[in-house]
């Protein structure tokens, strides 16, 4: 994925997608390139359109089903602001949500 990711940008800047392209934008951020997956990204590339895959690949996407059931619907608040029947106002209840894990990339990188 990253010699993907890298081959975009380099087309994204105007530039020629080849291997010394490439590398340079993967050795920018300290990342060791693989000459047997660059040669491959390369050589799979060679005289594409980027724009085209990225589109063809978008609507290839748009088939997989993705996502799950959608959650219950929230129940309705009083938005009235009137008290209560008893006549007192109403009482706001805090839920305590646990905390989520901070490693929000999921273990996972741009370029791992």
């Amino acid at each position: 994925m990253r010699y993907v990711a890298a081959a975009l940008l380099t087309a994204l800047g105007g530039s020629e997608i080849n291997e010394a392209n490439i590398k340079r934008i993967l050795d920018s951020v300290g990342i060791e390139s693989d000459s047997d997956k660059l040669g491959k990204v390369v050589s799979e590339l060679a005289g594409k359109n980027i724009e085209e895959l990225v589109a063809e690949g978008g609507k290839k996407l748009a088939t997989m089903p993705s996502g799950g059931g959608g959650g219950g619907a929230a129940p309705a608040a009083a938005s009235s602001g009137a008290p209560a029947a008893g006549g007192a106002p109403a009482k706001e209840e805090k839920k305590e949500e646990p905390e989520e894990e901070s490693d929000d990339d999921m273990g996972f990188g741009l370029f791992d």
